[in-house]
């Protein structure tokens, strides 16, 4: 393992791409979706192989590696259950990243993509710590974190998920998304 704290040339380009890309951020664009797929799946499969562990060294290289395993499968994969296949690696580094004080050290608007692991987790204790997380943030990214912990509070997972993952969507679940609950 590389025990330099150089950021390397890939992790700022990364989080040089999202940041200007962030009208895209939690919109669904087709062309922004391809050109984010095409730009970066060869790092995003090195960081799902664990080969860029010491990008969690740096505040900018732990980014660069949550935008990799957390917002990349939402955008390269949408649709899909590979979605979700690297979420519980994106937590695993925003703890590591969390316990380095990393957040601190980056764009402040870019500090939510240190707290999204845990808001898209579908365990309760992540949710508490997601609205934990999010209670310095602006008014409305604690919104959004109060309500997906209500969902997890209340149906203990993401019914529109239920599909994708091949889950049995129960009766309850099915009167929440056609009621306009939250679909993700």
């Amino acid at each position: 393992m590389n025990t330099s704290t150089a950021v390397p040339a890939a992790a700022t380009d990364i989080v040089d791409f999202w940041r200007r890309g962030r009208h895209y951020w939690f919109r669904k664009d087709a062309d922004f979706d391809r050109r984010f797929h095409d730009g970066y799946i060869a790092l995003h499969l090195a960081a799902a192989r664990r080969d860029l562990d010491d990008w969690n060294r740096t505040p900018t290289g732990a980014l660069a590696l949550l935008i990799l395993l957390d917002q990349f499968p939402r955008n390269a994969f949408r649709g899909t259950a590979h979605m979700y296949a690297t979420d519980p690696l994106a937590r695993h580094y925003a703890r590591e990243a969390l316990a380095q004080g990393h957040p601190d050290h980056v764009d402040p608007r870019l500090r939510l993509f240190f707290y999204l692991p845990f808001e898209h987790s579908e365990d309760l204790a992540d949710q508490e710590l997601s609205v934990a997380l999010h209670a310095a943030l602006p008014q409305g990214e604690r919104t959004y974190a109060e309500r997906h912990r209500d969902i997890i509070r209340r149906f203990g997972r993401f019914p529109h998920r239920n599909p994708m993952l091949l889950r049995v969507t129960t009766e309850e679940e099915q009167a929440f998304l056609d009621g306009g609950g939250f679909a993700g």
